[in-house]
């Protein structure tokens, strides 16, 4: 069955980085699209970075633009997203999934930005 396992998250100051990862199983993870998502306390869950099956192409939502980086290892199975220029606003709990997800969803990873 699919399993997506999240890691990396952790309490950070503003300013500071994270990398998160994401391994997932039970898809074919070459041949699939993968993106992080996050969901903040009392809002939607949302897509904030895409990567293309072989990781030429990425797109990012408007608020982390410049600062986060997506990447991947098809040969580990593993989605990345390098995290820079943390901000308060940043932080959530990060999941990995397909884009246009899959029912099945990690744990998550929680992101605190705090002082």
């Amino acid at each position: 069955q699919v399993q997506l396992v999240e890691s990396g998250g952790g309490l950070v100051q503003p300013g500071g980085s994270l990398r998160l990862s994401c391994v997932a199983s039970g898809i074919i993870f070459s041949t699939t699209i993968m993106g992080w998502y996050r969901q903040a306390p009392g809002k939607q869950r949302e897509l904030v970075a895409r990567i293309s099956t072989g990781g030429g192409t990425t797109i990012y939502a408007n608020p982390v633009k410049g600062r986060f980086t997506i990447s991947r290892d098809n040969g580990k199975n593993t989605v990345y997203l390098q995290m820079s220029s943390l901000h308060p606003d940043d932080t959530a709990v990060y999941y990995c999934n397909t884009v246009g997800p899959l029912a099945v969803w990690g744990q998550g990873t929680q992101v605190t930005v705090s002082s």
